[in-house]
């Protein structure tokens, strides 16, 4: 019996076997990143990145860069130019100069989607000028595209960078009641590239930026924090708050018009402090004023949202699921008249080094 099963199950793996398409990775260059730009006479500029896989196990970066009227004919240009099929299906990050974020990125990313080979957790991002130049420099020895991928990866779990990739894109582009947003890469040195703020859309097109300096205020609006760091002055004193854990939560406190509470819950410890000691009252002094930037600063965050008629945050996806009838046609009037009051709570748990 035994013997019978294990001969049917190999005639299945055999059937499988030669139901999948295989590639041996010496006759193909593999995509793992591409760069779009906008040049002049309306075309656009297409850059692919593939790596190289050097005797001494370093990766190398190579790029092939053509200029189209069309990403339709931007892929047949690249094609032309590789001695070998360029395949998309170890693709790491999709990179879009910010002329062509301005005018729209629906058109590029609608390939992604028809892609069945590209995986929902590739990041997309804008690049500060150009993705070709992004693409073409030489970043760690793993090659441009995991190096990129894991500056993203890294940002957003242990720095200010909300979670994002291309499934979370896509949902907040398509849903009611939310804009979706993308990191800003910008190469500060020949070597090192910098996440310099977070670009925000309207539907496909990018109509403003967030500064790096308030993606901490932004972050704890969207997303939560696990890690993390916060430095503030307390009469005169410097403090770091680290290890922070946070959440949000929303409430809606009223109707015609609209009255959101959003409740912040941030918990840290004090890794530096220049003052002398840190007592219970300098805590309670550091968690007062923590409390009251938090506040102030995600409060007119929101309120240039709404003058720019964005919603990265989703307020009106929030609404939506608290109230039966809910009518999309008239939220863009309601949510300029919107009332959100930031409420935030900080508890220091414990004091670690002071200086």
């Amino acid at each position: 019996m035994m013997k019978r099963i294990l001969m049917v199950f190999s005639f299945f793996s055999l059937l499988l076997t030669g139901c999948v398409e295989k590639e041996i990775i010496d006759d193909v260059n593999i995509e793992m990143g591409v760069g779009y730009d906008q040049k002049e006479n309306n075309e656009i500029e297409g850059t692919i990145m593939v790596p190289i896989f050097n005797p001494d196990k370093k990766i190398g970066n190579f790029t092939f860069s053509a200029t189209a009227s069309s990403n339709r004919d931007l892929v047949q240009e690249i094609q032309r130019r590789s001695a070998q099929p360029i395949v998309t299906g170890s693709l790491e990050i999709a990179l879009f100069g910010k002329e062509i974020a301005k005018e729209g990125i629906r058109d590029f990313i609608d390939a992604f989607e028809r892609d069945p080979s590209i995986g929902a957790r590739v990041y997309f991002a804008v690049a500060d000028d150009k993705a070709k130049d992004i693409l073409t420099g030489t970043y760690g020895n793993r090659g441009n595209a995991i190096h990129l991928s894991q500056l993203i990866k890294h940002n957003t779990k242990t720095r200010n960078l909300p979670i994002t990739n291309m499934h979370l894109y896509l949902f907040e582009l398509y849903q009611e009641g939310q804009d979706p947003y993308l990191p800003i890469l910008k190469k500060e040195e020949p070597e090192v590239i910098d996440i310099t703020g977070i670009a925000l859309f309207k539907d496909d097109k990018m109509v403003s930026e967030l500064p790096s300096d308030k993606m901490f205020f932004f972050k704890l609006l969207t997303d939560k924090y696990s890690e993390g760091s916060f430095k503030l002055e307390v009469d005169e004193d410097d403090v770091a708050v680290k290890d922070l854990d946070s959440k949000n939560k929303f409430k809606l406190k009223k109707r015609e018009p609209y009255v959101v509470d959003v409740e912040i819950e941030i918990q840290g410890l004090i890794r530096e402090y220049t003052g002398k000691i840190v007592t219970p009252e300098v805590i309670k002094k550091i968690e007062k004023e923590f409390e009251e930037q938090v506040n102030k600063e995600a409060t007119a965050m929101i309120q240039d949202f709404q003058e720019l008629g964005i919603d990265p945050v989703g307020f009106g996806q929030f609404i939506k699921t608290k109230t039966r009838g809910f009518d999309f046609k008239r939220w863009e009037d309601e949510y300029k008249n919107l009332t959100v009051n930031v409420k935030t709570d900080v508890i220091i748990t414990e004091v670690g080094i002071v200086e």
